[in-house]
């Protein structure tokens, strides 16, 4: 068995040994956050360059095509989810620092490693990753919105684009650029092909890498603080269970093939959680506990991804030759 086939077999114990490792580094040197904390968003970048190097251009192009894919995603995210986090959000305490990092991770659809766990899950990554821009932009320009309507003006004022305009920059435009650029070095070079072949087996490693450098730069902030952000696990834990869900109810009504309905339900539940934390970071002083929210938000849902990538293939959407239909959904026993 090759690395990279034994690697995509043991992911999840990879993963767990870059989270205990992360923990240990967390809690005993606690003074290396800040450094940390700067590996972030290049780490974060490379994880999306191998991950984009896994899906042919040539697919891509097609996934921009189906415009029923990208508007079931902007639909489930801008318009569902709103009002899911709005209900799920009315049991929090209203202390605008807990409040405001709930909503901001919770309101932002992922654009990264969403794409692997849709892969996990034999999904469309391909359309996944065609909508990220969409969902990048729409969000930039929503979020504050959202947040002005949850929580008053005062709020969503302090939210600056600039964080999330330099995010979308370096963490999905360049890697998506590079990969692009090295796809066609690998189709007219040999070297080309054997660095393509190389990265291949590098997905497993930079998304533990990713956890590691994430975990162990935010844990300190969710130590210290954890009797007060505690409460927000519940309704992660709920927004986790309802959003596979309708998720599911919107592909069967939209009679999505398999792979599609996957892709659907994997967009709708995974949060934008390490590209809004250097967002969270650079709200004021005041707001000291919505970094350590959305950290929290992130280890919920690296559990939950765990679970769901074994949960949709085999019960929600399962493998079938036909589309799904709702009636289908509403059958089973």
């Amino acid at each position: 068995m090759n690395s990279k086939r034994w690697l995509q077999r043991h992911q999840v114990g990879v993963y767990a040994v870059f989270v205990l490792l992360a923990v240990g580094v967390g809690i005993g040197r606690s003074n290396s956050a800040t450094l940390f904390e700067r590996l972030i968003d290049p780490i974060l970048a490379s994880l999306l360059y191998v991950t984009f190097l896994e899906i042919p251009f040539v697919r891509l192009r097609r996934a921009f095509a189906n415009g029923r894919f990208v508007a079931a995603a902007l639909g489930m995210n801008f318009l569902v989810v709103p009002i899911v986090v709005w209900g799920l959000t009315r049991f929090l305490p209203q202390r605008p620092a807990i409040l405001v990092g709930a909503l901001m991770v919770l309101l932002t659809p992922c654009i990264d490693y969403v794409i692997t766990f849709t892969e996990l899950a034999d999904g469309d990554s391909e359309q996944i990753t065609a909508t990220t821009p969409a969902l990048m932009l729409v969000q930039l320009l929503l979020l504050p919105a959202y947040l002005w309507l949850f929580m008053g003006s005062e709020v969503a004022e302090v939210i600056e684009p600039g964080p999330f305009v330099e995010a979308f920059l370096i963490i999905i435009a360049l890697p998506l650029t590079l990969a692009w650029l090295t796809e066609v070095w690998a189709e007219r070079s040999s070297r080309g092909n054997a660095w393509q072949e190389t990265m291949g087996w590098l997905p497993v490693p930079m998304m533990g890498a990713t956890l590691f450098v994430v975990i162990a730069s935010q844990l300190p902030r969710v130590q210290s603080s954890i009797a007060q952000i505690a409460v927000v696990v519940p309704v992660y834990v709920a927004f986790l269970v309802v959003m596979p869900i309708l998720g599911r109810l919107a592909a069967g009504v939209l009679q999505m093939d398999a792979g599609e309905g996957r892709a659907l339900v994997f967009t709708s539940v995974t949060r934008n959680s390490l590209v809004v934390l250097p967002l969270a970071l650079a709200l004021p002083a005041g707001y000291r506990l919505a970094p350590a929210v959305v950290v929290t938000q992130t280890l919920v849902e690296l559990v939950g991804m765990v679970t769901l990538t074994r949960v949709v293939p085999a019960w929600l959407v399962p493998d079938s030759p036909k589309r799904l239909s709702l009636s289908r959904l509403t059958s089973r026993k």
